[in-house]
């Protein structure tokens, strides 16, 4: 079994994978939603993902990797420690005492930040995820994410010079999940049919 095929099996085996409908970040209505803040119960799981996304992002020039709050904190710390990168996080709230500070680690301006996160749906908010680390001086060029929805992200990033790699695309995660035969036919349908429907 490929390591796409085993991280697919397993996001469906704990729960992170659900049909019906639902309201994403974007405000689109999906008939699929993926959960990710279920993996800090499952180290094994995490382990193998931290794994995954760690190989896609050893060709890329960086000096730290940069965790999101909150789901892909998790990912990050756990490759953080297997691939001995440094790591730094922005605070989604920052505290008006101690330091105030905005950015939790060490780094300095001019250095590579390689942002990690869970996935990536139209891009949007993936703009207002990399304005703290640039704020501070950090230059980011590339975004490793578990999941891309494909529903236009890559492409808006890419107009504005950023690179994203993922491990698995949504489409092939729908894929690998029929195949096994661990989705059925109605929900695998919908689910097509709304991400042809949602690309830019």
């Amino acid at each position: 079994m490929s390591s796409k095929q085993s991280i697919a099996l397993a996001l469906q085996e704990v729960g992170a994978i659900k049909f019906g409908e639902f309201t994403l970040k974007s405000g689109m209505k999906s008939p699929i939603y993926i959960d990710l803040r279920v993996l800090v119960s499952y180290p094994k799981l995490l382990k193998e993902i931290a794994e995954a996304m760690a190989d896609l992002a050893k060709g890329l020039k960086f000096d730290v990797i940069a965790g999101i709050p909150y789901t892909a904190l998790p990912i990050a710390t756990a490759i953080s420690i297997a691939q001995n990168w440094p790591m730094v996080y922005a605070r989604k709230e920052v505290k008006d005492y101690g330091t105030k500070r905005k950015l939790e680690g060490v780094f300095k301006a001019g250095q590579t930040a390689l942002i990690i996160d869970d996935l990536i749906t139209t891009g949007g908010s993936k703009f207002e995820t990399i304005e703290p680390f640039q704020e501070a001086g950090l230059k980011v060029s590339d975004i490793v994410v578990l999941v891309d929805r494909e529903q236009g992200g890559a492409k808006i990033l890419e107009e504005k010079g950023y690179h994203l790699h993922s491990v698995l695309g949504i489409n092939e995660l729908l894929d690998l999940l029929k195949s096994a035969g661990k989705i059925d036919e109605t929900n695998y349908k919908n689910a097509k049919e709304f991400i042809a429907k949602s690309q830019i």
